[in-house]
């Protein structure tokens, strides 16, 4: 079945398989988040971006594989209540940029712009995107075999950047990195995932960019 990216509360994961990684995309209520589970097919090694809620249906779509990590985008509640039951029935690392690691349920280890997230074979990039929290964090893939993969946290949705709760000096943070660190760094074909909806590429949203920036949301 191709991948469109579509899931809903309740309802079965959304299944992306590239050449060398599985991203399964799956809605938690009841604020319709989105947690991706990454699996390396090399090594069955797993890491979650985002144990948002509804630690039961995440632990099934983790299953008996090792899960390595669980990588927070972002300190706001919505996106970690599941977190601390997902890490002690897996024993995985807790992973946030360490300007949201107060916001967090549980101590985490640290990450900053530039580190890497290992999932078996594969890495994932941690970019730093400053404004709808103090520490959101954007992910990157670069699938050697296909376009890049981005997941985006609450910094990067189809149509907008992220909340900044109308605070100038926030989104004027928000836009540039978003603007900075990812348009002006990736390719049209780039694939994003937000934490909530649906996903989209750059190159759909990016003549958008002026708009955005001019509306100040």
């Amino acid at each position: 079945m191709t991948y469109s990216g579509e899931v809903r509360p309740g309802g079965e994961p959304a299944v992306r398989e590239l050449d060398r990684l599985t991203i399964s995309k799956l809605s938690v209520g009841p604020m319709d988040n989105n947690a991706y589970l990454l699996t390396c097919r090399a090594t069955g090694e797993q890491v979650l971006i985002d144990a948002a809620n509804e630690a039961p249906r995440l632990l099934e779509l983790i299953g008996d594989r090792d899960l390595a990590a669980v990588v927070t985008t972002h300190q706001h509640m919505d996106h970690w209540v599941a977190l601390e039951e997902v890490v002690a029935k897996t024993g995985a690392r807790a992973l946030v940029h360490a300007d949201d690691a107060a916001g967090l349920p549980i101590e985490a280890e640290t990450l900053t712009e530039g580190d890497t997230v290992r999932v078996g074979d594969c890495a994932l990039e941690v970019i730093h995107l400053r404004g709808h929290t103090p520490g959101s964090v954007a992910l990157l893939y670069r699938d050697p075999a296909g376009v890049p993969h981005l997941f985006t946290g609450d910094s990067l949705f189809p149509g907008g950047v992220g909340n900044t709760d109308k605070d100038p000096e926030r989104f004027a943070a928000l836009i540039d990195d978003v603007e900075h660190k990812l348009f002006d760094r990736l390719p049209d074909e780039t694939w994003f995932y937000p934490g909530h909806g649906k996903d989209s590429t750059l190159g759909a949203e990016r003549p958008a960019l002026p708009q955005w920036r001019a509306r100040g949301w």
